[in-house]
């Protein structure tokens, strides 16, 4: 089934929200769905969409700094091995680019094997970093520079 990339819209991430389970299992993060960087970020929030719904999704901006940053990437439970989450990364890239970034960034728990794998195939550099998120709070920090060497394609 063909699925297209395009921005993010608010009632996107609320069909996300609804369907919460079939992208994140038993991990309750809807709370990390900010709708505010939907709004005010859209060009780099991205949907992942098939005739059969939402396949995918990226939130992300740019900093000032130049950096793309990754709040949250997740795919659906029957998309995952896809190669959909690249095509995402890969596209989030691309309109990085367009801003001015010049290195992707992006966080995760030390708990997290999958990310930390996925993150890997992905050419990123992985380090934990103490204290993180507050005092005795280690995370996981990604990051590499751009071009990302993807390719945007539709799935």
């Amino acid at each position: 089934m063909e699925t297209q990339i395009e921005p993010a819209r608010v009632a996107d991430i609320h069909q996300v929200l609804v369907d919460h389970s079939r992208f994140w299992g038993e991990r309750d993060l809807r709370s990390l769905h900010l709708l505010s960087l939907v709004r005010e970020f859209g060009s780099t929030c991205l949907i992942a969409r098939a005739q059969d719904g939402i396949r995918g999704y990226l939130i992300g901006f740019v900093t000032p700094a130049g950096v793309g940053y990754v709040h949250l990437i997740a795919t659906r439970d029957d998309s995952r091995g896809s190669g959909l989450g690249r095509s995402l990364y890969a596209a989030f890239a691309d309109a990085a680019q367009r801003q001015g970034a010049v290195r992707l960034k992006a966080i995760t728990s030390v708990a997290n094997a999958g990310s930390i794998a996925f993150h890997r195939t992905l050419g990123f550099d992985v380090r934990i970093e103490d204290d993180y998120n507050g005092p005795g709070q280690a995370m996981v920090v990604f990051t590499r520079s751009l071009p990302f060497e993807g390719t945007v394609r539709n799935c």
